[in-house]
């Protein structure tokens, strides 16, 4: 299984490389380390978000040199391995490992060992300085170490080409075939290996290094390669005249054989449900009732926490209406299940958007209209609708900059699928832009649906129960907390349980999976999953439920809102700050709040950013002991999330409206 799995990812990225028109921009000293006989041995560098195009550089190169070796560091896990195996068949070899500055994380002492074996050989050593988890373009001090070590420069590469930008913490670029490619190798950076330069000053030139390289590759492509010069230009294959929306569609095909693998891979993982993978296949496992239905599509937990008001008006205002929600996660089919129990609403997983699959989908539901959620944008799906003569609509759309520039690759397969869309309501003014110069027909004026949710749900009895035992204590909820944040959190614990022991600390982890790890930092805490619950004397409670955070919302005086501190897991990006703010609680959050800027923009003052454990500890005792200055932070961000449900009946009309057309 694994090996067919390999065959057709090495098999995709070889056409899709081979068929994509290069343009090389090479530095001279930079093509005697690359190419020349006998050169002296070098470190590339380049960003780990590149690392599936550069068999293609390889391929220049080699050729010129068939002596010349190169050995890529790639991480010891799961994902690390596959690309090793993949790349292997061009004689790209792997070292096992990655490090930090001193070369100690996994493996990473063996792996500097062998780097430093293979330059002193006359090998090529390459290196993501930025991987293998980030953050994101920001040079590790890995690399500078090895430069220092052995006493060799580095060359910085760039490279850009046609394609999309996977959701991952780098943003990978994948490819699409019969595209246009660009490579930058700029000059060596041989500043690095001095010793008088300190390591931190070090690593910043290099991130600047490559960072310059990845702008000039990218200016490249989008000139079309003209204006670059000296440059050497190549295609394995004359680009074919096809539709880009059919090559989106026949990629998809391609792929589809090797995706029940990869479907069957993440269940290894936990991150699908064994008895229900096949709907993501696009087979039913419910039937279809009679009646009108509306197809509702919210990828994750955000996105159904923000429809569910919508699906409600909807149904309030056509009690013959079926709701079919599909969702992309675990979490997110388990909140439909917790928040909407009712038979009128159903849920499924969404297929993936294999043409074939889209279609079984289609014909067993049957939907009369299709709305999507924010940034859900799948071409062959909305093809599939379109030819149906299905409205699809597009509610809260998000389009970043990243995104844009993403489909501004693909310009003909966004023009193509959102020129189908009925209307597109876009979540902010920047948003209505982005889809406008993409092609959106029909852009509706700009409303955030997530500020006129309803509260979280709450059991009742449960909440009266836990305000009883806690009477007396003060609560602080840290919310939705991602890996890298609960050793901060340590440290705000550690600071506030000497002065005020009657604080309790709540931490609800944004995945209930990582309880246990958290219990490992907080050896004395209770955890919720186990039926403990606190006595006066715990000041930590781990809660590693799902679905409760309008409970703890509820009990909690000060909040802080995970995935939003430096170092957390992911590259941070906040949560909603609109769920405790209805809920009447003083609110701080980390720095990265990039995913809901203008939420927090419209709070304002009344939420408190932190950097750290110890800022964080001081926020508290300042909320502690300042009651008048607590409840104007309380009363202000209730005040400015409790925004008219005008938007949402509006919506629902609209959606309603193009179901009887």
């Amino acid at each position: 299984m694994r090996n067919i799995l390999i065959s057709c990812i090495r098999a995709y990225l070889g056409f899709t490389l081979r068929t994509t028109r290069w343009t090389l921009t090479v530095e001279p000293e930079a093509q005697k380390l690359l190419t020349v006989q006998d050169g002296h041995p070098a470190i590339v560098a380049f960003w780990h978000e590149v690392l599936p195009l550069t068999p293609a550089l390889w391929w220049w190169a080699e050729p010129q040199n068939p002596d010349l070796r190169l050995n890529v560091l790639i991480s010891k896990n799961r994902d690390g391995r596959l690309i090793a195996d993949v790349v292997s068949r061009w004689r790209i070899w792997s070292i096992a490992g990655s490090s930090d500055a001193r070369g100690k994380n996994k493996g990473g002492a063996a792996a500097v060992r062998r780097m430093r074996a293979k330059l002193r050989a006359g090998e090529l050593v390459a290196i993501t300085p930025d991987g293998p988890r980030g953050p994101r373009r920001e040079a590790q001090q890995g690399a500078v170490a090895l430069a220092k070590m052995v006493k060799m420069p580095v060359v910085p590469i760039g490279a850009a080409c046609s394609g999309i930008r996977l959701k991952s913490w780098d943003r990978m670029i994948f490819p699409l075939p019969f595209g246009k490619g660009a490579f930058v190798c700029g000059a060596p950076v041989s500043a690095l290996m001095s010793a008088d330069i300190p390591i931190e000053e070090a690593a910043a030139q290099l991130s600047d290094a490559i960072s310059k390289t990845m702008d000039a590759a990218e200016n490249a492509l989008s000139e079309n390669s003209s204006s670059v010069r000296p440059a050497q230009e190549t295609a394995f294959f004359k680009p074919l005249a096809l539709k880009p929306s059919r090559i989106w569609a026949g990629t998809a095909s391609f792929l589809a054989p090797v995706l029940p693998f990869f479907l069957r891979w993440r269940q290894t993982r936990g991150k699908e449900n064994p008895s229900r993978v096949r709907e993501k296949m696009g087979f039913a496992s419910l039937a279809r009732p009679a009646g009108p239905l509306i197809w509702f599509h919210a990828a994750s937990v955000g996105e159904v926490i923000s429809i569910l008001p919508l699906v409600e008006q909807c149904q309030e205002d056509n009690r013959s209406v079926t709701v079919l929600i599909t969702t992309g996660t675990l979490t997110a089919a388990q909140t439909v299940a917790q928040r909407l129990r009712t038979p009128r609403v159903l849920h499924q997983f969404l297929p993936l958007d294999v043409p074939r699959w889209g279609k079984r989908f289609l014909d067993h539901w049957q939907p009369q209209a299709a709305v999507f959620t924010e940034s859900e944008l799948w071409p062959n799906l909305i093809g599939l609708c379109h030819r149906r003569n299905l409205p699809v609509m597009l509610v809260n759309g998000r389009m970043s900059a990243s995104s844009l520039a993403g489909w501004e690759r693909v310009p003909q397969v966004a023009r193509r699928m959102l020129e189908r869309f009925a209307w597109v309501a876009p979540r902010t003014q920047e948003d209505a832009e982005r889809f406008a110069l993409l092609g959106a027909r029909t852009i509706l004026p700009a409303g955030d649906i997530k500020t006129a949710a309803a509260a979280l749900p709450v059991d009742q009895a449960m909440l009266d129960d836990l305000r009883t035992k806690l009477a007396g204590r003060s609560i602080f909820l840290a919310a939705s907390t991602h890996e890298g944040e609960e050793e901060k959190i340590r440290q705000t614990v550690e600071n506030l349980s000497a002065d005020y022991p009657e604080i309790l600390t709540i931490i609800v982890p944004r995945h209930p999976e990582r309880g246990h790890a958290i219990a490992q930092l907080f050896p004395h805490a209770v955890q919720r999953s186990q039926g403990q619950f606190p006595t006066g004397k715990d000041t930590v409670w781990i809660c590693d439920t799902l679905g409760e955070l309008g409970l703890f919302y509820r009990l909690a005086d000060y909040v802080f809102i995970g995935n939003s501190l430096p170092g957390v897991k992911g590259g941070g990006g906040g949560h909603n700050p609109f769920e405790p703010a209805r809920l009447h609680c003083a609110i701080s959050t980390g720095p990265l709040t990039q995913n809901f800027t203008d939420a927090f923009a419209l709070l304002g003052p009344s939420v408190a950013t932190v950097t750290n454990g110890n800022e964080l500890a001081a926020w508290i005792k300042r909320m502690h002991t300042n009651t008048d200055l607590k409840h104007d932070a309380m009363d202000h961000a209730k005040k400015a999330a409790s925004v008219s449900m005008q938007l949402i009946v509006t919506l629902a009309a609209r959606i309603l409206h193009a179901l009887k057309t």
